[in-house]
Order: structure tokens, then C-alpha cells, then sequence
């Protein structure tokens, strides 16, 4: 005979007899406690994933600065109405970058250049497409001084919008924590939680004056 299996709550949450075997999960308060620790790793989870994806934004942003060198993302958020679809160019036609200072972009279909050429033009992003009925060439013209030191002040202002948001994303757990504290999280917990988003935040904010470091040599060399 097999042996009986059974489940029974009494003055613990969870006091099992399974199969002959005696597993006891303390009392109420201790499984609550564990609840917490579960509730205090995803909220530390979140935070780190709002302080990647201001890092991510950051550099998606600063890619689109103009820096005197030929990239497709020079591009990105440029679209044309592609058979009643509003379509990105990459998905349109073939972008490359021959050479440092040239952008080629090969629409699939010919019909479709002179759409490309007018959405790029309206763009207002100070390049200017030269179409030959076949391709479409963009030549990157040098930066003047004047112009690369708006650039490194534009490198700047995103730099610190990034560290904006890692600052709000710190302060959004941080008001978690101290919810949960009032909920019963202990203190000593409360306390950890908070150091460990306070070292995300130094490390992410470390990140972004890398980036922004990185991206100001770029802008400045001639």
C-alpha cells in the first residue's frame, strides 16, 4: 500500500505529512518574510533593467550625433509611406557606408528613390541627399570647431539625462523599500536592498561618463 499523502494548515502556514516525509515551513511571519525577500529581488531586478535601458537610450541617442563619420543610425527614425505602411528606410532599401565619409542607400525598389530623397530632406538632419536614379548618396561633410563644440555640449545634455534617469530609477526602489518597510520588511533588509541600489547607481552612472567620455574624443578629433 502506498503511503497517504496529505496537506493540513494549523497555527503554521504550511505543515506537510507528503508521503511519509515531515516538512514544516515556520510560521506566518516568516513566510511572509520570505515573500519579502522575493518582492525586494525583483524590485532590485527592475531597477537594474531602468538603468540598462537609460544606458541603452543614451547610446542610441548619442549614435545619431552627426560626429563627422558615415553610420546608417544617421538615419534611424527617418520612414516613407511604403505601399500605405510607414516604413523606417532600413526597411525599405540597403544602407552602407562605403568609405568613412559616404552614406549609400539602395532602395528595393527605383520607384520609391525620389520618396527616400524627399523624406531625408524633410528630415531637417543638415545632410543632403545626392540621387542619381539609382542610389541615393549622402557625403559627410567635416565639422567646423564651432560646430563640434555644440556637439560636445549636445553629448553632455544627454549624458545627463541619462544620469536623470538612473536617479529616478534609484529613488522609485529606494520609495519601494521603505513601503515594504512599513509593511513589515525588516530593517536590516530594508537597509541592504538600499546599498545595493545605491552601488547600481554608481555603476551605471560610471557607465554613462564612459560613454560620454568615449563619444567627446570622437566629436573633437579632427
Amino acid at each position: 500500500m502506498k503511503p497517504t499523502c496529505i496537506a493540513y494548515t494549523n497555527t503554521y502556514l504550511y505543515n506537510f505529512h507528503l508521503c511519509g516525509f515531515h516538512l514544516t515551513i515556520k510560521n506566518k511571519n516568516q513566510h511572509k518574510t520570505f515573500k519579502m525577500n522575493e518582492e525586494v529581488e525583483v524590485i532590485i531586478e527592475e531597477t537594474k533593467d531602468r538603468m540598462e535601458k537609460a544606458l541603452d537610450h543614451l547610446e542610441h541617442e548619442l549614435a545619431r550625433l552627426r560626429a563627422g563619420r558615415a553610420t546608417p543610425v544617421l538615419l534611424d527614425g527617418i520612414t516613407i509611406d511604403y505601399y500605405g505602411v510607414n516604413s523606417p528606410l532600413s526597411q525599405v532599401s540597403n544602407i552602407n557606408t562605403p568609405d568613412p565619409k559616404t552614406i549609400l542607400i539602395q532602395p528595393w525598389e527605383k520607384n520609391i528613390i525620389g520618396t527616400i530623397e524627399k523624406a531625408i530632406l524633410a528630415a531637417n538632419i543638415g545632410l543632403t541627399p545626392i540621387n542619381n536614379g539609382e542610389v541615393i548618396r549622402i557625403n559627410i561633410p567635416p565639422l567646423t570647431e564651432e560646430r563640434r563644440r555644440k556637439l560636445v555640449k549636445q553629448v553632455r545634455n544627454e549624458g545627463e539625462t541619462a544620469k536623470i534617469s538612473i536617479r529616478n530609477a534609484r529613488k522609485w526602489a529606494n520609495d519601494e523599500f521603505k513601503r515594504m518597510l512599513k509593511e513589515g520588511l525588516p530593517e536590516d533588509l530594508e537597509k541592504t536592498s538600499t546599498e545595493t541600489v545605491q552601488e547600481l547607481t554608481g555603476t551605471y552612472t560610471s557607465k554613462v561618463d564612459k560613454i560620454m567620455a568615449t563619444k567627446e574624443k570622437e566629436v573633437m578629433t579632427v
